[in-house]
């Protein structure tokens, strides 16, 4: 069971910018692809952002997102990034770590985190 704690979220103006971390409990951390996905109020969950397990490092982002959004992995800390700059008020969403299988430009989730809160005023 891989338990997966985020944090950094926050209240930031348009044009700002935030770091949102995951943390993970599980040691084979390395093993996994990790990702980033976000919901909006009466919005589905969609993707934002993954990883492809260590040493591969592959990377993929929603159309939405690339070119302001950075996912990165510090195997050595159990840690996902999520860089987040040039923040828009459509970013406003729970924003939620998972683990789990890379398939070729996602991850399919095994676990999730409790997610984190991110709200861009305009």
């Amino acid at each position: 069971q891989v338990q997966l704690v985020e944090s950094g979220g926050g209240l930031v103006q348009t044009g700002g910018s935030l770091t949102l971390s995951c943390a993970a409990s599980e040691r084979t951390f390395g093993s996994y692809g990790m990702g980033w996905f976000r919901q909006a109020p009466g919005k589905e969950r969609e993707f934002v952002a993954a990883v492809s397990w260590s040493g591969s490092d592959r990377t993929y982002y929603a159309e939405s997102v690339k070119g302001r959004f950075t996912i990165s992995r510090d195997n050595a800390k159990n840690t996902v990034y999520l860089q987040m700059n040039s923040l828009k008020p459509d970013d406003t969403a729970v924003y939620y770590c998972a683990a789990g299988v890379w398939v070729k430009i996602t991850i399919i989730p095994s676990y999730w985190g409790q997610g984190t809160q991110v709200t861009v005023s305009s």
